[in-house]
């Protein structure tokens, strides 16, 4: 029990010595957010007056959700982070200010989905030579079947 009130107090204590800090030294927090469906984003309103919007299925837990579970949207940490309840997903505002939308491994497929739909001059010009070849050039050491 004795513990249990030495962590209360401790908490009570980061809580206030944070509240007191400088503005300067907090990072941003949502005073709001919402679902802008028209647009397939997620629109949040930050405590220095700044709004900041990202792709709602670029959010790791929210690329199979329906719009409206997306559209659920709770505060948490004093704003410090955005919960979805009827999909239990959560994500950091300091990490999605920094465009981190979900784990390293979410991140990674994230990055790749978006390189490999990336299309240039140069990638349709050797596509159509190869074409005219026969096709894409087999691997190095790769034998005809």
């Amino acid at each position: 029990m004795a513990e249990t009130k030495w962590i209360e107090k401790e908490i009570a204590r980061v809580v206030a010595a944070g509240r007191a800090a400088p503005d300067e030294e907090r990072e941003p927090h949502a005073l709001s957010a919402r679902y802008d469906n028209k647009h397939g984003r997620v629109v949040v309103e930050l405590d220095n007056g700044c709004l900041f919007a990202f792709p709602a299925r670029h959010v790791q837990g929210l690329e199979e959700a329906d719009a409206k579970a997306i559209a659920d949207i709770e505060l948490l940490g004093g704003g410090y982070a955005l919960h979805w309840p009827r999909i239990n997903a959560s994500l950091r505002i300091e990490g999605a200010l920094a465009g981190i939308l979900g784990n390293r491994k979410w991140m990674h497929r994230l990055a790749a989905k978006e390189a490999g739909s990336k299309t240039s001059e140069k990638k349709a010009s050797t596509s159509r030579e190869n074409g005219k070849k026969g096709g894409r050039p087999r691997k190095a050491g790769t034998e005809a079947a």
